[in-house]
């Protein structure tokens, strides 16, 4: 499916990408020391499967459609920074009564699932990387078309990105393990939560979308 003469300068180039420090890693570890490591991985998890839809939209084309139009991205920027905004406004507006308990995680860890599904696809800067870092490692030395070829490389991208993320939820997990446990963090963990929702509309709002010429 794939020219496997490139996958060491894909492997390299994914392992770099992946170290460095981004939107996705700030919600993913912010989610494993407030709440815990299985609501880490279903932030996790959520960022994968966003990243398997992304991959199949470039696949097919429809991601570089979206991409090359300014207006499309604009909406898409407008509509992840004020869905970020808020989450970090329900969070702030929680009372500290309402933190969770530790048998309550599940239904927090299906809630970060979803809120990690829908920032990610609501990122145009995500959707263009797929248009823009996907492409350059298509070869015409394969049999395979290039969507099939896309589809390989952005499932193998989104296999190692669920595994360093995994990674980082037990490492930043067991860093806050103990945190859980103190009563006062617990009053004001859904703050830091919500500090992290508004640090992430900041960041997506005030950036710049670079639009692709292909």
């Amino acid at each position: 499916m794939i020219d496997f003469s490139i996958l060491p300068v894909y492997l390299t180039a994914v392992i770099a990408l992946l170290l460095i420090p981004g939107p996705d890693m700030l919600l993913i570890a912010s989610s494993s020391l407030s709440y815990g490591k299985k609501v880490g991985v279903f932030a996790s998890l959520g960022n994968a499967t966003s990243g398997v839809l992304l991959t199949l939209l470039a696949a097919m084309g429809v991601s570089a459609l979206i991409a090359m139009n300014p207006i499309a991205l604009e909406v898409l920027r407008i509509m992840g920074g004020a869905y970020l905004l808020k989450m970090g406004w329900d969070c702030m507006r929680t009372e500290p009564s309402d933190a969770p308990k530790v048998e309550q995680q599940k239904g927090l860890a299906k809630t970060l699932y979803r809120r990690a599904v829908i920032s990610n696809l609501l990122n145009p800067k995500a959707l263009i990387f797929f248009v823009m870092f996907l492409p350059q490692f298509v070869s015409t030395q394969s049999t395979a078309t290039s969507g099939e070829q896309m589809l390989v490389l952005g499932l193998l991208l989104n296999v190692l990105g669920l595994l360093f993320n995994l990674f980082l939820v037990t490492t930043v997990g067991s860093l806050g393990k103990s945190l859980l446990k103190n009563e006062k963090f617990r009053t004001y963990q859904h703050k830091v939560m919500g500090l992290v929702f508004f640090v992430l509309a900041i960041w997506l709002l005030a950036s710049q979308v670079p639009t692709p010429s292909l």
